[in-house]
């Protein structure tokens, strides 16, 4: 520390602090979006056990992985943000985690109330415990992406923010590795309190052994700087570059469609494959989580080796890895070979989510430093509200429909999806567990391959960018 803060003029080039402490600061970062991901990702872990014993459709369920999530997160995301340019960035992210890890907790205890004669379904309680999850996991990516800038010099934050980036894919990763097991072995509900608890320690660590760097420190000296930044003045820096807004587009169109896929993953290999959620986890889950974190980390390094050269390969790199990644997602969602689904699900994964470091780096670029935290917010507001809150919820509400579609036109208009589901299906029928052979499987089967093409028009807005890239960079 004391080394740095004699380095004085010199931070665009060294950074901020030592390097192994950079190291730390950095792995720190990660970990805590790991346990943002792991503690987003469980509910979709669990569904397979979960969804039966409540009996809700797949668009209530999109509502619950989707939109009841992403609704306060992004709302409270940038009045969050504003708050983190002039104030203590650690502080804020350390009261956000141990927020949003007992909010997770509480979603164990998910149960019918009843007050009086007022009785509120464990749908909602779900539901409301998911939004305080929300809540807290606000305070997490712009503040991190914002003490990343301040610690690292530009030409090293593009592979900075892709190691931080891979959270996503990690934190996905984790919530299979351990939730799937426990959901299997203690049910769903121990999976909340399991993965949620440890969290409270980890932001008393975090508390203490992270330093709040000097704001600015990184900016190439002459780069204009501000003290404080008005809200208004920080949207109008905002608005007024067309590589963000083309980015974001692009990042808005590839969450829409990740998310949505990964929140009904598991599903879809339980209804296709016949696969458990803990086996789901194991076998599908974590593979592809794997190529995923690959993928993010791969292309922030590719884009800063061929940054001499190329300054907007942070841009064109994700178009190419987007585009690509769709004929292997309609391999996946149309074979009836798991080891074929499971190739495609990882290729696929891991050419198209290299758009994670872009997002950030390019986010991050094109603002002065007292507008980062808000860029990011902004970014964050519409990729989730956008892409987070709808992309489950049009695949959830896609399937319902298509299902209703496929019952009727086999002649048995009356069968609810939950009659396919858990216990329920032994009920049936063999006309109507015929039905449901068919009809469950393939609605979300091609509800997931209609959206997963999407990603073909996100390297589209990709491709934009890097045309406008250049003339929009403010720290090169």
């Amino acid at each position: 520390m004391t080394a740095a803060a004699s380095d004085a003029g010199q931070g665009h080039i060294h950074g901020f602090g030592s390097r192994p402490y950079r190291t730390y600061v950095l792995t720190a970062l990660l970990f805590i979006f790991i346990l943002n991901f792991m503690d987003r990702a469980l509910l979709s872990v669990v569904a397979p056990q979960m969804k039966p014993e409540l009996g809700i459709s797949d668009t209530a369920f999109g509502l619950l992985t989707g939109f009841g999530f992403a609704l306060l997160y992004t709302i409270v995301g940038v009045p969050l943000a504003q708050f983190a340019e002039t104030r203590h960035r650690v502080w804020i992210m350390t009261v956000c985690v141990a927020l949003w890890s007992m909010m997770t907790a509480l979603c164990g205890l998910a149960a019918e109330i009843t007050i009086g004669s007022l009785t509120i379904g464990a749908f909602w309680v779900l539901l409301a415990c998911r939004v305080g999850v929300g809540i807290g996991e606000a305070g997490c990516t712009p503040q991190a992406n914002s003490l990343i800038a301040d610690y690292y010099p530009p030409r090293a934050r593009s592979t900075a923010l892709g190691y931080y980036a891979m959270g996503v894919t990690l934190g996905t990763m984790l919530a299979n590795v351990i939730g799937g097991p426990i959901t299997d072995a203690l049910g769903w509900r121990w999976a909340f309190f399991i993965l949620g608890v440890p969290g409270l320690l980890v932001a008393v660590v975090f508390k203490l052994t992270v330093r709040e760097p000097p704001r600015g420190y990184t900016d190439p000296p002459g780069t204009p700087r501000r003290e404080t930044v008005r809200f208004a003045d920080g949207l109008r820096e905002i608005a007024s570059k067309r590589s963000f807004w083309s980015m974001t587009t692009a990042a808005t169109i590839a969450a829409f469609c990740g998310y949505g896929i990964s929140s009904f993953q598991s599903l879809f290999i339980n209804r296709t494959f016949g696969l458990t959620a803990g086996e789901a986890a194991l076998m599908i889950n974590v593979p592809v989580a794997i190529a995923s974190s690959l993928g993010t980390l791969g292309t922030g390094w590719l884009a800063e080796k061929l940054g001499s050269r190329s300054p907007t390969a942070i841009a064109w790199l994700p178009a190419i890895g987007m585009t690509l990644s769709v004929p292997f997602y309609v391999l996946a969602f149309t074979t009836q070979n798991l080891w074929l689904c499971l190739f495609g699900l990882v290729v696929g994964g891991g050419a198209k989510y290299g758009y994670l470091a872009a997002q950030y780096t390019i986010g991050q670029g094109v603002v002065s430093a007292q507008t980062r935290a808000l860029s990011t917010a902004v970014l964050m507001f519409v990729i989730n509200m956008l892409g987070y809150g709808f992309g489950p919820l049009a695949i959830g509400w896609l399937s319902d429909v298509l299902f209703s579609m496929q019952v009727a036109a086999m002649d048995a208009p009356g069968l609810a999806r939950s009659a396919c589901e858990g216990a329920a299906r032994a009920n049936l029928s063999a006309a109507l567990e015929a039905v449901c052979a068919s009809a469950h499987p393939q609605s979300l089967q091609r509800s997931l391959l209609i959206t997963s093409s999407l990603y073909a028009v996100g390297g589209g807005f990709f491709l934009l960018t890097a045309r406008w890239l250049n003339r929009d960079l403010v720290a090169k």
